[in-house]
């Protein structure tokens, strides 16, 4: 029953990536190709809508992802200083809120390449 258990909650997300991966995909080919054959115009209060996304982008996923190094963090050090084999565990978990804050900057960047 708990390797039924872990199996479903490890397998679950994948499934749910893979198909919300697929989703997004097929939305943006469909965007893109609406908007390419039309010339938007982008006026003055766009371009500091999409600056002020940027900015938001960037402080609030570096502000998230530095509240999840705090907080990771020093328990990563405690659980490596009683277990030293649980080094890959913390590592991953560490790297994985990283992450958010380059996540964060791609969209940044993303947004401001659109002004």
């Amino acid at each position: 029953m708990k390797k039924q258990l872990l199996i479903l909650l490890l397998l679950l997300p994948l499934v749910i990536v893979s198909v919300i991966g697929v989703a997004v995909a097929l939305a943006v080919t469909t965007v893109q190709s609406t908007t390419t054959t039309t010339t938007p115009t982008v006026g003055a209060y766009d371009r500091l809508g999409i600056a002020i996304g940027a900015g938001l982008a960037i402080g609030l996923a570096a502000l998230g992802a530095g509240l999840g190094i705090s907080a990771v963090g020093s328990a990563a050090i405690s659980a490596m200083a009683e277990k030293p084999e649980t080094f890959f565990r913390s590592f991953l978990i560490v790297a994985l809120s990283e992450a958010l804050a380059i996540y964060g900057l791609i969209m940044g960047i993303l947004l401001w390449i659109k002004l």
